[in-house]
């Protein structure tokens, strides 16, 4: 159910990491709603739901193939992007790996390969859209988590890397704010993915979180797809540096 139309968002070139499946397919299809122009990418093939797409839209999303860790590939695709739509004015660094790991059998090379995923794709996509955005100012919407906030235990390499994307936030709200480019990290609780009930959502769990929640109701995508939303409109055009929770009242700001 879409409950807003941010109608500025019409026609805006936006950019997602990991558009294609999870909390990202449901980005790209709210994107779509609002007539923008989606560019997204992701390792694994997304062909048959740019189709679906397609179908429900009756406009084709683009999609490039692309290994985030690889930042020469990934600043090609905001190139190609910016050539199929115009400069890029919304970006949105979704794409991340929540895979559990624990503290003694974390090896560097799993440290390095899991910052590059988490934390590093934020950063060298900021730099590739920020000279694209100063024309027309533009949005960056940073996806970090709750996780780090609660203190989550059983990941601490992808909670560092939570948390370090609220900070980086800051820092380049603070560089980019003078070329009119807005900078916010979103904070999203437990969304309830395919990817969370089959791996980790069993009955105990959600009991256990929905107790958290001063709502009782658990997330599903589309309550972080209005935020994004929400931030990558004008409706938000003074909000940059901010970090904004959805996640039904489990942790507090301010």
């Amino acid at each position: 159910m879409t409950y807003v139309t941010f109608h500025d968002l019409k026609g805006a070139s936006v950019f997602i990491t990991g558009g294609g499946a999870g909390i990202g397919a449901s980005l790209t299809d709210g994107f779509m709603a609002q007539g923008a122009n989606v560019v997204f990418v992701q390792r694994s093939d997304a062909s048959e739901f740019v189709q679906d797409m397609t179908k429900k839209h009756g406009r084709t999303p683009l999609f490039i193939r692309c290994d985030i860790t690889d930042v020469a590939a990934l600043q090609a695709a905001i190139k190609q992007a910016a050539a199929a739509n115009g400069p890029v004015t919304v970006l949105v660094n979704n794409a991340a790996n929540d895979s559990r790991h624990t503290l003694a059998d974390t090896s560097s090379d799993d440290w390095d390969n899991g910052m590059n995923v988490n934390l590093r794709p934020h950063f060298f996509t900021a730099q590739a859209v920020a000279e694209g955005m100063k024309a027309q100012g533009g949005s960056i919407i940073n996806f970090s988590s709750i996780s780090y906030m609660m203190g989550g235990a059983g990941y601490p390499g992808y909670v560092a890397a939570k948390a370090a994307i609220t900070g980086l936030t800051r820092g380049l709200a603070r560089e980019l704010g003078p070329d009119n480019i807005r900078v916010n990290a979103l904070m999203p609780g437990w969304v309830l993915t395919k990817r969370q009930l089959d791996l980790w959502a069993d009955k105990a769990s959600l009991a256990a979180h929905l107790e958290k929640q001063c709502l009782k109701e658990h997330l599903v995508p589309q309550d972080v797809v209005d935020a994004t939303l929400f931030l990558a409109s004008k409706a938000s055009r003074m909000m940059t540096g901010q970090a904004l929770v959805v996640d039904g009242g489990v942790v507090v700001t301010g």
